[in-house]
Parts: structure tokens; C-alpha cells; sequence
């Protein structure tokens, strides 16, 4: 694995970030709107008198969480796609590039979006909300960690899924996201589920991560349960998304589909 050869990835993405007003508009304008929405509803919330309970910093902590596995699934993927729509994947992978390189690059890709994002959220919800993300402490820095992991290993799988259908399956590069957020309790607990639906929750590490956030909100410590929850499960989906990526990418290069999938 060499350097420069990921260096020069991360910075043609970052030159491409630099003179693009709408790669800039996707990392701001959409983490802003359900800050606002979301924020909004929370204060609302609040001033019904629930008992105490915390409305604003739950679901501001759980909006912002969630904005950070949506940009570490989007960097990888977008990255990706890029390279497909600008017809440059066959150039990239003709040089002495390695996989493991290329997915280095878009890992550092996803931290910039990611730094990128916790700043503007958490100015903007401290200036309209005086919610202070950071005053959570570092207790959280371990979860967010987890769900960065996690949305690097759902962008691996879409990928994985474009390599082998074309680019008719693009839609996965957003579909994913979306479609395990009823189950990774980013809301609400995992009790208000169904029973039957539970068990199925617990088999997302997105779910251990905003339960583990719940728990650390309110007591201001770390459950090591769902620490190592987050942990375990991230570690068996990185390594099948890994092994699944690498197979498909196979399979292209076997098959002679690597210049199909740029027509």
C-alpha cells in the first residue's frame, strides 16, 4: 500500500469538493434540513412538559448521529460512482492501484464529510437549540466511530451490488440508508418495536450504537454492552462487505464487465 497513490485519490475528490457547489450543497444542505426539522419538533416536544425527559438533546444527538452514518455510506459510494459516471473507473484501475488503496482513500474521504458535517451541526444546533454536542463528553467519540464503520461497510456493499448489476442498481447508494433506519432504534428505543422485529434490530451496529447513546446521555457513562455490541457486529459486516466487494470486483474482471459498467 503506497501513500502517494492514496493521497493523490483523496486529493482529486477534494479538488472535485472544492468546485462543485452542489458536492458542497449535499453536505450542508441536507444535514441542515433535519436539524431543523427534527430540531423544531424536539422544542415542541419539549414544551409539553414530558416529565422531565430531555426531548432536545435525544433527538438532536440521534439527528446528528444518524447525519454521520449517512456521510460515511455517501463518501463511499458517491466516490465509487463518480468515477463511473465520469467514465475514469478502467483509467483508475489500468494504473498499479490496489483495492485496499482505493478503499483507504475513500475512508479519509468519508472523516473530511464527516469533520466537515459535526462542525456545521454543531454550530447550528448550539446558535438555534443551545444544544452543545460536545458537552457530551467523549464518552459518545466510540459510537460515532462504530457508525462510521458501519456506513463504510453499507457503501462497500452498494458498490459490491453496481460492480455486478451496472448501474441500474444505483439507487442502493441511497436505498440502504434508508432502508435499515426503522430498525436501528435511531429515535426510539428498541422496545418500541414489535417483539418479533427486535431481534432483527439487534443484528444492525447502528442499533447498539443509539442505544448505547440514549444510555450515555442519560448517565453519562458508556455501556461497555453496547460498546462491545456495536463493536462485534461492525467487525463480522466489514469483513463480509469486504470479502463480497472483492469477489464482485473479481467476477467484473473475469467476466470483461469493468468497461460495460461505464457505458
Amino acid at each position: 500500500m503506497k501513500l502517494h497513490r492514496i493521497n493523490a485519490l483523496l486529493i482529486r475528490h477534494l479538488y472535485l469538493y472544492q468546485r462543485s457547489f452542489p458536492r458542497i450543497m449535499d453536505i450542508i444542505y441536507w444535514p441542515v434540513m433535519e436539524l431543523l426539522v427534527w430540531g423544531f419538533l424536539s422544542v415542541y416536544i419539549e414544551k409539553m412538559n414530558l416529565g422531565g425527559f430531555n426531548v432536545v438533546t435525544v433527538l438532536l444527538g440521534a439527528v446528528i448521529f444518524w447525519d454521520f452514518l449517512n456521510q460515511s455510506q455517501k463518501s463511499v459510494s458517491i466516490a465509487f460512482l463518480e468515477e463511473v459516471w465520469e467514465k475514469n473507473l478502467l483509467n483508475i484501475f489500468v494504473t498499479p492501484l490496489r483495492l485496499s488503496e482505493f478503499f483507504v482513500s475513500t475512508l479519509l474521504i468519508g472523516l473530511v464529510r464527516l469533520i466537515l458535517v459535526g462542525i456545521i451541526l454543531a454550530v447550528l444546533s448550539s446558535l438555534i437549540y443551545r444544544f452543545n454536542l460536545f458537552a457530551l463528553g467523549f464518552a459518545l467519540i466510540p459510537f460515532v466511530l462504530n457508525l462510521f464503520l458501519f456506513g463504510w461497510a453499507l457503501g462497500l456493499l452498494a458498490n459490491a451490488v453496481i460492480l455486478r448489476f451496472g448501474t441500474s442498481a444505483q439507487i442502493l447508494a441511497w436505498g440502504f440508508i434508508v432502508l435499515i433506519q426503522p430498525f436501528s432504534a435511531v429515535f426510539y428505543p428498541v422496545s418500541a418495536l414489535p417483539s418479533f422485529l427486535q431481534p432483527i434490530s439487534y443484528l444492525l451496529p447502528s442499533t447498539y450504537v443509539f442505544e448505547g447513546m440514549r444510555s450515555v446521555i442519560a448517565t453519562g457513562s458508556v455501556s461497555a454492552a453496547h460498546l462491545w455490541g456495536a463493536v462485534v457486529v461492525n467487525a463480522v459486516y466489514l469483513l463480509f462487505m469486504l470479502w463480497f466487494f472483492f469477489r464482485m470486483f473479481a467476477y467484473v474482471k473475469r467476466e470483461g464487465k469493468l468497461l460495460k459498467l461505464e457505458g
